[in-house]
C-alpha cells in the first residue's frame, strides 16, 4: 500500500508542477514534466518526444494571456515505476485578444517515474466543454467515455477540438 502513496504524492507533484509550467508559460518546466519518448494527444494532434511536445504545448500556451488549470484528483492504477490514470481538468484561460474561455475535460494518463520524480509518459485529452464561463454553451456530445477507471482510450482513438457547429 505505500507504494500507491508513495506514487500518488509524487504524480500530484508532476501535476502541480505542469500547472506552474502553463501558469508562467515556461516551455523548459512543460518540457522537464514529460518523458524524453513521451506521446501527448490533445485537439487532434498527436506529438511525439519531449521537445516536440513542450514546444507545441507552449506554441499553444501563446494564444492566451494567461491560463490557470484546476486538476482534480487523479484515480490511479500504479506498478513498479509506472502508474496509470485520469484526471479531471477545469482550465480558466483569458484569449490575447481578452475574451475568456473555460474548458472542461480529463486527462487519460501513463506515467513513469525517472530518477526521483514522475513524469508524463503518455497523455490523452478527452475534451467535453469549451466555451462561455458561466456554461451556457453545449457540452460535446460526441466525447467518448471510456467506463469507469481503469479504462482509457486505446492508442489511437482521436482526441477532440471543439463541439460541431
Amino acid at each position: 500500500m505505500t507504494e500507491l502513496w508513495v506514487a500518488e504524492s509524487g504524480i500530484r507533484q508532476l501535476h502541480a508542477r505542469f500547472v506552474d509550467a502553463v501558469w508562467r508559460q515556461d516551455e523548459a518546466s512543460v518540457a522537464d514534466c514529460v518523458a524524453e519518448d513521451a506521446e501527448w494527444k490533445i485537439a487532434t494532434m498527436h506529438l511525439r518526444g519531449r521537445a516536440e511536445i513542450a514546444g507545441t504545448l507552449t506554441k499553444l500556451l501563446a494564444y492566451c494571456k494567461r491560463i490557470r488549470l484546476i486538476v482534480g484528483d487523479p484515480v490511479l492504477e500504479v506498478g513498479e515505476g509506472v502508474a496509470s490514470g485520469r484526471v479531471p481538468v477545469t482550465e480558466f484561460a483569458q484569449l490575447q485578444d481578452g475574451s475568456p474561455v473555460m474548458t472542461l475535460g480529463w486527462y487519460f494518463d501513463r506515467y513513469v517515474q525517472e530518477g526521483d520524480r514522475w513524469r508524463y509518459k503518455w497523455r490523452h485529452f478527452g475534451l467535453h466543454y469549451r466555451g462561455p464561463m458561466d456554461l451556457s454553451g453545449e457540452f460535446i456530445a460526441e466525447s467518448p467515455d471510456f467506463g469507469a477507471p481503469p479504462g482509457m482510450p486505446s492508442q489511437d482513438e482521436p482526441t477532440l477540438t471543439r463541439r460541431k457547429a
